[in-house]
């Protein structure tokens, strides 16, 4: 394949939407999988979300630092065993702050970010990052478009790939419709979205199950996704 004799470059999906390839090597890869192995197990472990309308989501999740549900935070698992939130460790807030650093500091040249109109602006340095949702993605799951709009706060957000390859489905901040973009995101990619493009919907329509390194110990797709609350 193409992919196998050339590597994959970064690319700019909209302004301030950046997909860094390989961002996390093989031995990184496997530390947080193990970690997300830890932190799946109860209390405030891996869950099925059920969505107000009645549905549910295919992916299955746990959360760091606070506690998501539709549509909204909490300090302990309200849709789920009750139990406290585990804490957001200090390292993974801290790999947050590196990962925009590594997709914003190279997306430009001199360390800008390309700006609505084709202006520049200096790379953000948010605050720390103190929510990750760790969602884990079998063969059939998937994720609707939908917005990451729950935050006071308009720090990027930090998407971490681990395991089976998927479509990433990148769209507009208007419509969950066209136009979109899809790019394949492959274990170890990093994706940050700010600026302009904090608030596009985006979504996870099809997972390649079998794609995952064979040395990573993993069946499935884990996304970590970190946030700032502002809260």
């Amino acid at each position: 394949m193409m992919g196998e004799l050339f590597p994959r470059e970064r690319a700019e999906l909209a302004p301030g939407a950046v997909h860094v390839p390989d961002w996390l090597d093989p031995s990184r890869q496997r530390e947080l999988v193990t970690a997300c192995r830890t932190w799946a197990r109860p209390p405030a472990g891996l869950r099925t979300v059920h969505l107000p309308g009645g549905g549910t989501m295919t992916a299955r999740q746990v959360c760091l630092g606070r506690h998501w549900y539709p549509y909204g935070y909490a300090r302990t698992a309200v849709d789920g065993d009750g139990a406290p939130v585990k804490p957001m460790p200090t390292w993974l807030a801290e790999l947050g702050r590196a990962a925009v650093r590594g997709a914003y500091d190279s997306a430009s040249p001199g360390g800008a970010v390309t700006a609505p109109g084709g202006a520049t602006a200096a790379a953000p340095d948010p605050a720390p990052y103190d929510i990750a949702l760790i969602n884990f993605y079998d063969a059939e799951a998937h994720m609707g478009m939908h917005r990451d709009s729950d935050e006071n706060s308009t720090a990027p957000v930090v998407s971490l790939s681990l395991g089976d390859t998927c479509v990433f489905r990148f769209g507009n901040t208007e419509t969950r419709t066209r136009p979109y973009t899809d790019v394949e995101l492959r274990s170890g990619d990093l994706m940050v979205f700010g600026g302009a493009s904090r608030l596009a919907y985006h979504g996870v329509p099809k997972v390649h199950a079998g794609t995952a390194p064979p040395g990573l110990g993993l069946a499935g797709r884990l996304n970590i996704t970190l946030r700032v609350s502002g809260l």
